[in-house]
Formats: C-alpha cells, structure tokens, sequence
C-alpha cells in the first residue's frame, strides 16, 4: 500500500455524498469541490471542517457556475453572486496535481422521468451538456482516473440528433481516457453494495491511456469484473435495518413549532439531529393510516397501482397518471429516495401504521446511508433535495476502495 494519499478533486459535489465516501476510505486527499448551489456548499463545507479535518475547507469548497470553466481554473474575484476564489489551477498546482476526478452532472435531464414531465423531451435542457464542463477539466489537469455517474437514462437519452452516451464515449476518448466498451455493464446495483434502497446508477470509470498504454482497456474490465464486486454485501439491507431503531414520532392532534419547523408529530426525547416529521394534512394523515394498516393486517386493498390511483382520485378529486401513493416495506430496501421528495413525501410513507406520516430527512439521510454524525443545515426543502441527489457514501466508498486497489495494482 502507498503511504501518499491518492488527490482528488469532486464535480457538482452537492452536499458530498460521493466525496463523503472516499474520505471515508482512508485513501484520499480531496483537493477542491466544486457545486454552485449555497445550500449544498454550505454542508460540505461544514462536514470537510468538522469530520474530515480540513482547517481550509473555505479555500477547498469552489462554489461556483462550472460552466464558466476558464474562471473556475483561473479564479474569479468579487463576482456579484460566487464572492471569490483563488481557483482551480493553484489549488491544484499548490497540490503538486490531482490523481483522480470523481462527479456527476445533474441527471434530471437524462432521467426518464424528467424526460416524460418535460413537452420537449428534456431537449432543450442545458444540462445535456454539462458534462462537457467535466471533459475540460479532465483535460487540463489529466488525472490517472475518474469516477463519473449518472443515471441509466443516460444510454437512452437522445437530446439532439444523436445518443448523448455516444457524444460522452467520443468526448471521454478524445481525451485521451478508455472506457469500457459497453456501458451497460457499467449500471450498478447500489443494493449489491449495503445500500438500502433500490437505486440503480451507471459509473463510469476510465484510466488515462498516457498513463496506462496498453493495459487501460485490460484495467477497466478488471475493475468492473472482479475488483469493485469484491465489495458486494452477503445480504441486502432492508428499511427496517436502516430506520427501524429511530426514535418513533406520532401524530398530534395540534401544530407545534421545533426549532422553527411546525410539524404535527411528537418530538423525540433523545434529540437525533434532523428528525423531525414534515408538517402533514388531516387528509394526508388519514390516508396514511389507511394504508399502513391495509398491509400490516394483511388485507393487502391498496397494493396494486389501480387501486391507488383511484384512492388519489377519490380523496383529492384529480386524476394522476402515476400512483402517488407507496408505503415503505420494513423487510425490503425501500423505492428510490429522489430529489423529488422536497415536494412531497406520498410516495415515501412511513411503513408504522401508528406514526402516520412520511419519512422525516434523517430517515432519508439514512436510507441514502449518510452516517448520523452528518448533521445537515437549511432548510427541509434544502434538505430532502441535496440527500435525494447525492450518491449514497456506502457505495461511495466501496467504489473508492476499489480505485485505490486499481492505482495500487496496476501503477
């Protein structure tokens, strides 16, 4: 094992799930990251100052529109909006240079999702092309590796008159950088890895060709064939190994404030940060008594999507394509935790018939497997988004630990 630790540098770092996972692993120096949302910024500066240990956590936190990529390197200075930063290229420099980029581009515009809520398909979106941003700052600071996720979506997406995945394959090898041939191989299973929820995202690994010559293609097959499955779990973990032991919040029959936020639930005697219930409605509590208990006494009304939909229809009055309604199951990982959930919580239901609620943002935190020492800050709208956007430290890490098991092998 080498005793220097491996320097990285994260894009569109949101609150860090990813960056969280990789110090987590012992391996990394994390140089910069880079996220231009405040709220995000605020957390990540937070958690690399007080559980990472980084006293310039300030300089190392670039918050900052990515795709203004000759000021990112160069630094920019009293910006009405980013204040101002030394920049990319003295970090970096001051560094002695970078090993390994890890990141993601916003993936709402290549999500199917977004691509059936949007009238254009998600055309027109911008953020098809940030990724480009990602490409020019491997480039120029041509590390020996990079991590690059995103939704599956991303093979399917065609925002232009070609695949968006085959411009990424072109722009990644021009770079200079091998990928593995078929990227389909390259979607993960996150519940493989301990990941309590059923997530499923593609990681795109790639190795500089300058620096590995005709081992790169034999090195990317060989960290998704046999490095990074040697940290799949025996046994899935389940919502109820997740949140099951979390102090449990009732219903009230009036509003309370805590700490500013009004919710309708009982607050726990033991204070565990962030878990708070979300504020809910007469209705919206009904309902979710109605349904928790359809399946606790096996009755099992509301379990099909037509029943739910015409549930919704009967108690709002409108009519949805989608069933809105989805109780978490104790014995099974839950649905995806999405940034969505800042909206609303109706598909992520608390699967306790006696709490009647949705799941508060520590529970969230925990099934997208942020350890409880991160505690977050901002508002719950902040909140549910910035942890439904982050990659889950628990895969994080294990996929860390196998790039420095790659950097270690073949260097």
């Amino acid at each position: 094992m080498k005793s220097r630790k491996i320097k990285s540098i994260d894009l569109f770092a949101g609150c860090g799930g990813l960056m969280d996972g990789f110090e987590q692993s012992g391996f990394y120096d994390t140089i910069a990251a880079v996220e231009w949302e405040k709220a995000p910024c605020r957390n990540l500066e937070k958690r690399l100052k007080n559980k990472w240990k980084y006293k310039d956590a300030e300089q190392r936190v670039l918050r900052f529109d990515i795709q203004r990529t000759d000021e990112l390197f160069s630094g920019w200075d009293n910006d009405e909006e980013y204040g101002s930063s030394i920049g990319l290229d003295r970090l970096i420099s001051n560094a002695g240079g970078i090993d390994v980029i890890i990141g993601g581009p916003p993936c709402q515009a290549y999500s199917i999702a977004g691509r059936v809520r949007d009238e254009n398909g998600m055309r027109d979106d911008y953020r098809n092309y940030l990724f480009e941003s990602y490409i020019k700052v491997l480039e120029r600071y041509k590390p020996k590796a990079f991590i690059f996720e995103n939704v599956p979506g991303m093979l399917s997406a065609k925002p232009g008159d070609r695949p968006i995945i085959n411009i990424v394959r072109e722009s990644f090898d021009s770079a200079g950088y091998c990928l593995l041939p078929h990227l389909r191989e390259a979607i993960i299973d996150f519940t493989e890895y301990g990941v309590p929820q059923n997530r499923k995202r593609i990681i795109i690994f790639g190795v500089s060709k300058d620096v590995f010559g005709d081992k790169a293609e034999e090195i990317v097959e060989d960290f998704y064939s046999n490095i990074l499955p040697q940290y799949k779990v025996k046994k899935k973990k389940t919502v109820y190994d997740a949140i099951g032991d979390l102090p449990k919040l009732y219903p009230l029959k009036d509003d309370i404030r805590f700490n500013g936020v009004r919710t309708r639930h009982s607050i726990p005697e033991n204070d565990v940060p962030n878990h708070i219930a979300r504020w809910q409605s007469d209705r919206d509590v009904g309902i979710f008594k109605l349904l928790t208990e359809d399946i606790e006494s096996g009755r099992n009304e509301y379990t099909s999507i037509s029943a739910l939909k015409q549930l919704y229809t009967k108690m709002t009055g409108k009519e949805s394509n989608v069933h809105k309604y989805h109780v978490l199951r104790w014995d099974e990982p839950s649905n995806l935790i999405p940034a969505h959930l800042y909206k609303d919580g109706l598909r992520h239901i608390h699967p306790d018939s006696k709490q009647q609620r949705t799941l508060t943002v520590r529970e969230a935190a925990r099934l997208q497997t942020f350890a409880d020492d991160y505690i977050f800050e901002g508002s719950n709208m902040e909140l549910y988004k910035m942890i439904g956007n982050a990659v889950p430290p628990r895969f994080a890490k294990c996929c860390a630990m196998a790039v420095n098991d790659i950097l270690n092998k073949y260097e």
